[in-house]
């Protein structure tokens, strides 16, 4: 007994959190842990799926058109309902069940396992009413259930681990959780449950009221989102509503946003100070956690210390947060970051800022973007509005603040898009679906990106250099619009993933390949338009005083990477031009690539932002 009582305490001291934060009361606890330590599965001894009939279509040529289609849709209406002869009360501790999950996984690896894992296809395809028949997968029953699943999937994100482990899990629940539906007073509760003690996933289910045989099993589909219109927008995968009534304009934020932007960021602000002015010939120490400045830097000027307190230098990784504290204790010691450059670095934020100079619509550098999360409505009208123009919709929904292309999605299927909210913020953006491609010999045309590393001196006056060779990331297959799933096709971040080619031209071989493949456009005059977007870009990000803009903080200094795509558009004259794409700006990049093919590359940086001395240093000077 005291054994049980002990492994009960430690089941609540390893899932109170989880518990508590689901919304799971505290009275079911003790159930929940003997049934998932025996695992019972007792949901069938209280429930049943009741399949409902639905109305039979009166035009005959509908029903006929519809047998002509190679895979039908007969999707299943169905609910769930309490076949207890007693039902059942909300206050009896034994009322909480485990629905298992018929199939976990992420987004990158459905495709590939809906077309290996046996069995797997036809359970999805009968659990969406997709028919088909024969046991080799079919393609074009994959798509639909890939496309049919985002009524169906849930999501969970694992709180420890590696970046890649952190990227959010979608599961399906088995045919009893999956028939469940919604409604907007739900009769029962429900949220997803890691036990850890067996490294498994379950969803819970739990009555939020008393119930009697016959009553319909729901659940809220849209928990915890209370604005009507959200709610609206959020249920829309299910229930289609138009919004195109809606204006998808959406003006800069105000002033308390950025406010609480750095409330979140727990980041103090800087008291005012003045510039020191050091010696032509000083030595500076330099302190860093960064492995490739110890192994790179090694101008005479600047030495290492393990010593924070006594470094003239702060060269981190990690971002600072205290300004204030170091402003008025150490305010000489020079940064390697500015007071909320987060407006520039996190995606949703450098949407926001852009719309300073290109109003709501944003510059024509960056891609139309919203945030999913406060600008859902006017994004599902713009979507809607440009389907019903019959212009391309496809998207690509990114994290706020990741890189490396993890957890983003390509698509033109708004459902995936909306449910994307469930998971880590993000913004979506519009996908360029007509970039300026590349071709390679070994391949064909495919798209590229370009990495310019970029320099901020100072804010007041706006000091910005570009550093003079930039870095190009190539797909490894020909771009099309479709397979939008297919990473070596539509993404070109391969220095980070097993297995996979990674193409290399240096800038000096790549310009006069470009030149020759595009003869018309001169890489000089493209790049003076690559860096016009630079300019406008920092020149709004400084605008405005800290938190609405990055802070004009003497002893600051940054290296920032900015990716961009180049993409085929018209000028007033109507003339073909390529417009530069900004994708993303980068807070201390990786610089591997820069050191091997560079020996002098953090020399060159340390020379330009902490000496003051841009000559010979291979940077250009764009403000």
């Amino acid at each position: 007994m005291a054994e049980e009582e002990a492994a009960y305490h430690k089941f609540v001291e390893l899932h109170a959190t989880a518990l508590t934060s689901s919304g799971v009361p505290t009275h079911f606890w003790r159930s929940l842990h003997e049934k998932l330590i025996n695992e019972v599965f007792d949901a069938g001894e209280m429930f049943g799926i009741m399949q409902v009939e639905e109305v039979e279509d009166e035009k005959a040529e509908d029903a006929q058109e519809e047998t002509k289609k190679p895979n039908p849709r007969t999707e299943p209406c169905c609910k769930v309902i309490v076949t207890h002869e007693n039902g059942l009360q909300a206050s009896n501790p034994q009322c909480i069940f485990l629905i298992d999950h018929a199939w976990t996984f992420r987004m990158e690896h459905a495709r590939e396992q809906l077309l290996q894992v046996p069995g797997l296809l036809h359970r999805m395809g009968n659990l969406m009413g997709i028919e088909f028949h024969g046991e080799v997968p079919d393609e074009g029953v994959v798509e639909e259930v890939l496309k049919e699943m985002w009524k169906y999937n849930q999501t969970y994100q694992l709180a420890q681990g590696t970046a890649e482990e952190k990227v959010p899990v979608w599961y399906i629940m088995d045919e009893f959780g999956s028939r469940i539906q919604h409604a907007d007073d739900p009769t029962f509760g429900t949220a997803p449950f890691f036990y850890m003690q067996q490294e498994i996933a379950y969803t819970l289910l739990w009555p939020l009221r008393d119930l009697e045989n016959g009553d319909e099993v729901t659940r809220d589909y849209t928990y915890g989102v209370s604005d009507p219109l959200i709610r609206k927008c959020v249920l829309l995968p299910w229930k289609p509503a138009d919004l195109t009534n809606i204006s998808h304009h959406v003006p800069e934020p105000p002033e308390n946003h950025y406010q609480a932007i750095l409330a979140e960021n727990k980041e103090t602000l800087p008291i005012s100070i003045k510039p020191r002015a050091y010696p032509k010939n000083k030595v500076f120490r330099v302190y860093t956690d960064l492995q490739q400045v110890l192994d790179n830097l090694n101008h005479p000027q600047f030495t290492f210390t393990a010593d924070e307190m006594e470094a003239d230098i702060l060269y981190n990784f990690s971002h600072i947060k205290d300004y204030r504290k170091l402003s008025e204790e150490r305010p000489h010691v020079l940064l390697n970051q500015f007071p909320c450059e987060n407006l520039l670095t996190v995606k949703d934020c450098l949407a926001s800022i852009a719309r300073r100079v290109g109003g709501p619509d944003g510059p024509k550098w960056l891609p139309r973007t919203f945030n999913l999360h406060t600008e859902l409505p006017q994004f599902i009208s713009y979507f809607q509005q440009r389907e019903w123009r019959g212009e391309d919709n496809h998207w690509i929904c990114k994290p706020w603040n990741l890189a490396r292309s993890l957890d983003t999605h390509i698509t033109n299927h708004l459902g995936y898009i909306i449910r994307q909210r469930e998971s880590i913020p993000k913004v979506v953006s519009k996908y360029i679906e007509d970039p300026v491609l590349f071709h390679r010999d070994d391949v064909g045309m495919v798209k590229f990106d370009i990495r310019y590393i970029v320099l901020l001196q100072s804010v007041k006056p706006l000091k910005l250099y570009a550093y003079d060779v930039f870095w190009l990331r190539f797909s490894n297959r020909p771009f099309a619009l479709d397979r939008l799933d297919d990473f070596e096709k539509h993404f070109t971040v391969m220095n980070y993933a097993q297995n996979i080619e990674l193409k290399q031209i240096h800038c000096d071989e790549f310009i006069p390949l470009f030149e020759k493949q595009y003869p018309e456009y001169s890489w000089r005059e493209i790049q003076a338009e690559i860096f016009k977007a630079f300019v406008e870009l920092f020149e709004v990000a400084t605008a405005k005083p800290a938190p609405l803009g990055v802070c004009d903080y003497p002893s600051s200094r940054a290296v920032y990477a900015i990716d961009l795509m180049l993409k085929w558009d018209k000028n007033s004259n109507g003339k073909k031009i390529m417009q530069p794409q900004i994708l993303e700006v980068n807070f201390n990049p990786d610089c591997a690539r820069a050191c091997q093919y560079h020996t002098t590359f953090f020399n060159d940086i340390f020379s330009v932002l902490f000496l003051d001395e841009p000559k010979n240093c291979n940077v250009t000077r764009i403000v």
